[in-house]
């Protein structure tokens, strides 16, 4: 006599009732709040809300089992951040609400501390990277994408825009300060704002060096609270180097004037993992929708992009953000 094995079949009930056993949790609830904007690995999570690296890793298997996290390699670490809703999938509609509802939570005090702490982390890795390479910036720079490799397109990005002669502009990380004289050449005044006291002095000399009597150098924290604001703020190959480039884009798309323009350039998403060691990269590029939907939340327009290849596998995108006029708005 043989045993008949029922068939398990698969339901479309199964997904939704994945999806609400994820949410059901206020543990994984305020995980996906804390991975609005932001990607964190497992043991930043475990410091974030404080419990073993087991359950944490235990509660994003089943937020990733439901389609509410997804993951990216970065080097030899695994970061996690919250996966969009598709309206074509099932269960789509319930995970935008479920998404919008968390979005509203306020993270508890204790939470956000330590987000703050996980940030100074990375922020100081990356200080301490950029004060032992001074001296061999511009070599480092080279073995991904120096300045000559897209300076060119920026330019004619930039150009392109026809700023007024009075017009400012706001430099971030300007590293060595190889673009300051470009940026002096097109604005009234220039500010360059470094938080690398020996990257800070390169730049110096090198203002000095191109009589450059229209740039202001600030040893600041770009991202820190001051009332630098500029017509049009650049950032070239930075962001890879911050600790949250989604939460810097908002911030630094708050210096942008009214009408006025954000200028990125930065590497598309790539597998190079050494770039971490040997360019103190935070992060290995970023998708381009990634950029869109971050200067999007923080109130910009998209405008022209171009993409750069290189022969040695990366790739660099320039992206041009406009900050919508306050009189167009109201119209």
């Amino acid at each position: 006599m043989s045993l008949r094995i029922p068939q398990l079949r698969y339901e479309p009930s199964d997904e939704l009732a994945a999806l609400c056993k994820a949410g059901g949790d206020p543990l994984r609830l305020n995980v996906l709040r804390a991975l609005a904007n932001d990607s964190f690995g497992v043991l930043e999570l475990a410091q974030i809300f404080a419990i073993g690296q087991s359950g944490v890793s235990h509660h994003l298997k089943v937020l990733a089992q439901a389609g509410l996290v997804a993951s990216r390699r970065e080097g030899n670490a695994i970061f996690y951040r919250r996966a969009l809703p598709s309206a074509d999938r099932l269960g789509g509609a319930l995970h935008a609400a479920l998404l919008a509802e968390v979005d509203e939570l306020q993270l508890p005090e204790p939470v956000r501390e330590r987000i703050a702490a996980v940030h100074r982390q990375r922020a100081a890795a990356s200080s301490d990277f950029f004060a032992r390479i001074a001296d061999s910036f511009q070599a480092r720079q080279d073995l991904i994408a120096g300045l000559p490799h897209y300076r060119d397109s920026v330019l004619a990005l930039l150009d392109a825009l026809a700023f007024p002669a009075t017009a400012t502009a706001l430099e971030v990380g300007p590293g060595d300060g190889g673009f300051l004289p470009d940026l002096a050449r097109r604005f009234s005044r220039v500010t360059a704002l470094e938080n690398s006291p020996a990257m800070l002095e390169l730049a110096r000399m090198h203002c000095e060096a191109q009589a450059l009597g229209n740039v202001d150098l600030l040893l600041v924290d770009a991202l820190g609270e001051h009332p630098a604001d500029a017509d049009c703020v650049v950032l070239n190959m930075v962001l890879h180097h911050l600790a949250a480039p989604a939460d810097a884009l908002r911030r630094l798309a708050g210096r942008v004037r009214a009408g006025g323009s954000l200028l990125v350039t930065e590497l598309c998403r790539h597998d190079q993992s050494w770039a971490r060691e040997a360019c103190g990269d935070l992060w290995l590029g970023f998708e381009q929708e990634d950029l869109a939907r971050w200067a999007g939340a923080a109130g910009l327009t998209p405008g022209e992009s171009l993409y750069i290849g290189l022969r040695n596998g990366f790739q660099i995108q320039v992206r041009h953000f406009a900050k919508p006029d306050a009189k167009q708005t109201q119209v």
